[in-house]
């Protein structure tokens, strides 16, 4: 019996290897109660060409801690599509990694569309 950790890591495995299988970079995200995680890895995934976190102090700062809310997932993803395109990244594969495409993960990913990353 699965519990709901392996659950997530067994779904996120299927789909890095699909998207492993069309070699293109590809925008991985990760959450806990507290943060949520973006970056952006390389199509052979030997290096991250940008991340971005609730995390870091000064995102901190402009959330007032509050890391774990819709709010703070949109500014993620407006700070990975920025950092992104900084590296010359336009195009991405969504890696949701077995996260539901629901809530935050969500709110990450239109907002990274809406600053100009496409996936």
């Amino acid at each position: 019996m699965l519990n709901k950790k392996d659950q997530r890591v067994r779904r996120s495995r299927q789909t890095r290897a699909r998207i492993a299988k069309q070699r293109v970079v590809r925008l991985s995200i990760f959450r806990t109660n507290l943060h949520i995680y973006a970056s952006v890895i390389s199509d052979d995934g030997a290096r991250v060409l940008a991340s971005a976190s609730t995390a870091e102090a000064d995102v901190r700062k402009e959330l007032a801690g509050k890391g774990g809310n819709v709010a703070a997932a949109v500014l993620i993803g407006k700070r990975i599509a920025e950092k992104a395109k900084a590296a010359g990244v336009e195009k991405v594969a969504f890696d949701r990694a077995g996260f539901a495409y629901h809530g935050r993960v969500k709110a990450l990913a239109d907002a990274a569309r809406e600053a100009g990353l496409q996936f």
